[in-house]
């Protein structure tokens, strides 16, 4: 008998689309870089700071969304995020003053971006149990194209229409696309009559004994194993956005033309889909600690790489070995999540630690903007980063199997 379609399929979907849409307009931020600077002549430490204020509003609301998630499904809160997304976007076309980019960029970005993750890979480890990580390695290959195609075009759409243009048309673009994919979403099989991977049933009572096991918030919290994943995760985005957010100026500076500094970002995503795939595959294997120690390793290498990358082939080369290590951390954490704290509150846990590393995320741009105009490079910020990596690493090493406390 022909095995029935699954609908997991189409959460997998609906996932890869808005993870590309939403995430690949947010990596542009560094293309538009150098065009605030012409055309407004601010430093790059205040435009550095809204992305930072963007990174600790998307942490923020990422815990919120979370728990919606867990409560009410994805559909209602993608669809909310996703036209917020757009209207944020057209704002930015019509940037004047330093608040307003704050206020669109830094918090209505934020916002739009919040559940992009939290909500796609939550739903992914509920509707898929076994290949968890590669199933979550290729709803985050929708990112690494997103990463890939959205710098180059916005770099194309700025040379031809200007900016502003360019973000109008992301606004549309994203309007339309994540509205349309969020109604794919549900928060879970068995809201469907299903069973996660698609598995066969002989009645509606195989159902029963399919609830979700897992932690639930209050446990998690009392657990070393908690606090180890925020603050690693606290050092993955305090590395992550730095380069994110200043790899395009800082391969502008060494002399590179807008396209091909652009290109530089669009390599990190195209080989990021290489590490999500591929770190995927792994973490099925050797599960969450040997899939992050491994991240972190291609990291350092990466950033270590970085110090004296100042040719354009050398630049590309970083750009390869970091997007290797960027695409592969994204794909490891929600799985590492629900194997060591279940999936009974795996949309809040999530939100939480992707918070920690929002934090992270919102000192380091700001950061290294100022180290820059301080010192006119990013050579001691690049150093920086090198050591919050060897941190990481460091605390990843004291996860151990974890034991549910007694409540």
């Amino acid at each position: 008998m022909k095995a029935k379609y699954f609908y997991g399929y189409n959460i997998v979907a609906a996932s890869f689309v808005i993870q590309g849409m939403s995430i690949g307009s947010l990596v542009t931020y560094g293309v538009f870089f150098k065009e605030f600077q012409s055309e407004f002549g601010w430093s790059r430490t205040m435009i550095s700071g809204a992305s930072a204020l963007n990174y600790l509003v998307t942490g923020l609301c990422g815990i919120l969304a979370g728990r919606l998630n867990d409560k009410i499904g994805p559909k209602m809160v993608i669809s909310a995020t996703g036209i917020t997304l757009g209207l944020a976007f057209l704002l930015m076309s019509l940037l004047q003053e330093p608040w307003q980019l704050y206020l669109v960029y830094g918090v209505l970005v934020g916002i739009g971006i919040s559940t992009t993750d939290i909500i796609t890979l939550s739903a992914v480890a509920r509707w898929f149990i076994k290949r968890r990580g590669m199933i979550t390695g290729i709803v985050k290959m929708g990112t690494g194209f997103g990463q890939f195609a959205m710098p180059l075009l916005a770099a194309a759409l700025i040379s031809v229409y200007g900016w502003r243009h360019s973000y109008l048309s992301m606004a549309a673009a994203n309007l339309v696309i994540i509205l349309v994919a969020a109604q794919v979403l549900r928060r879970d099989p068995q809201g469907m009559g299903l069973l996660p991977n698609g598995d066969s049933h002989e009645n509606l009572a195989a159902l029963e004994g399919t609830t979700e096991s897992g932690m639930t918030l209050r446990v998690a919290l009392k657990t070393r194993q908690f606090w180890i994943m925020c603050v690693a995760w606290f050092s993955v985005f305090f590395c992550l956005l730095t380069i994110i957010v200043h790899i395009v100026p800082h391969a502008r500076d060494l002399g590179l033309s807008p396209a091909t500094a652009a290109g530089v970002l669009s390599t990190i995503g195209g080989v990021s889909l290489l590490g999500r795939i591929v770190m995927g595959m792994v973490n099925d294997r050797i599960g969450g600690k040997g899939s992050l120690i491994l991240c972190f390793i291609v990291l350092l290498c990466g950033l270590v790489w970085l110090q004296v990358a100042s040719t354009v082939w050398m630049l590309f080369l970083f750009a390869a070995i970091y997007g290797f290590a960027h695409g592969s951390f994204f794909t490891v954490v929600s799985p590492t999540i629900a194997e060591l704290f279940g999936t009974l509150s795996h949309g809040v846990l999530f939100g939480i630690i992707l918070f920690s590393g929002m934090v992270g995320g919102s000192v380091s741009p700001i950061m290294a903007g100022r180290i820059f105009d301080t010192t006119g490079s990013y050579q001691i910020a690049f150093i920086i980063l090198i050591a919050i990596a060897a941190i990481g690493l460091a605390l990843i090493t004291l996860l151990k199997p974890l034991q549910k406390p007694k409540t």
